[in-house]
């Protein structure tokens, strides 16, 4: 990240991390992620679309869903 430029302080970027659950995704449910963002983005004036509209025409979770499955008989 720091060869990229996305950041300049090397161990500041390798303690974020370090402490970031990489599993936590699996705690929230995506549409109610999706949801809560889309509202947010739409308040701020972003958006133009309601959440609902965004959920319909833009998100497919069959993937995520059957990912969960395998993970869980795995």
């Amino acid at each position: 990240m720091v060869d990229r430029g996305y950041t300049n302080n090397y161990d500041y970027t390798c303690d974020i991390l370090k402490e970031m659950p990489f599993d936590a995704w699996r705690d929230y449910d995506p549409v109610d992620s999706v949801r809560f963002y889309a509202l947010r983005l739409k308040e701020a004036g972003i958006l133009r679309s309601t959440p609902d509209e965004i959920l319909e025409k833009g998100t497919d979770f069959r993937y995520l869903e059957g990912l969960k499955k395998e993970l869980r008989s795995a």
